[in-house]
């Protein structure tokens, strides 16, 4: 993991969170880790590719989700219904594009994917050879650890726009 894909993320998750939520958000302790990620209640996973390829989660408990969708909503939830999941599924979406906006701007273009959310506790998820740093964020609402599985991309500069396009199949002879 490239320490310096950090920042961005760290940047980003905080000018989100305190647009969409208004609550002040302190950095815990970073930790680096090797093994699967066991998923905690709410899990938001978003994908990069690009000159940064890997996988971004945003991982915490229902209570917190609960509590961050009715900051972002302005209303009271008492459950993590379709509503709140979507609210807490599109903040990890806009955490990871303003996080890209400024990965970009360092050098490092990428796309990322539409978020996927899974719902309950203790799931594996493999990152592969991919070493996660994990990025505790403490505020009033609960904590959110951003799960960081990235790397250099291995087209390192090669754009989709750069690759080649097959010719059009001839249909019929």
């Amino acid at each position: 993991m490239n320490v310096k894909f950090l920042n961005p993320f760290v940047e980003a998750a905080h000018e989100v969170l305190q647009t969409e939520t208004a609550i002040s958000i302190t950095r815990g302790e970073l930790g680096l880790e090797k093994n699967a990620y066991l998923t905690n209640d709410v899990t938001v996973i978003i994908s990069l590719v690009g000159r940064v390829e890997g996988t971004v989660f945003y991982a915490m408990n229902e209570d917190t989700a609960i509590a961050l969708a009715s900051r972002i909503l302005g209303e009271s939830l008492g459950a993590l219904n379709a509503l709140a999941q979507s609210g807490i599924a599109e903040l990890g979406n806009v955490i990871t594009g303003r996080a890209s906006v400024k990965l970009s701007e360092a050098g490092y273009e990428s796309t990322i994917s539409p978020p996927t959310m899974l719902l309950g506790k203790g799931a594996t998820i493999s990152t592969l050879d991919f070493g996660r740093l994990v990025v505790p964020l403490n505020s009033e609402c609960g904590s959110v650890a951003i799960h960081l599985a990235l790397r250099e991309g291995v087209n390192r500069g090669l754009s989709a726009a750069a690759l080649p396009v097959p010719a059009r199949p001839v249909v019929g002879g």
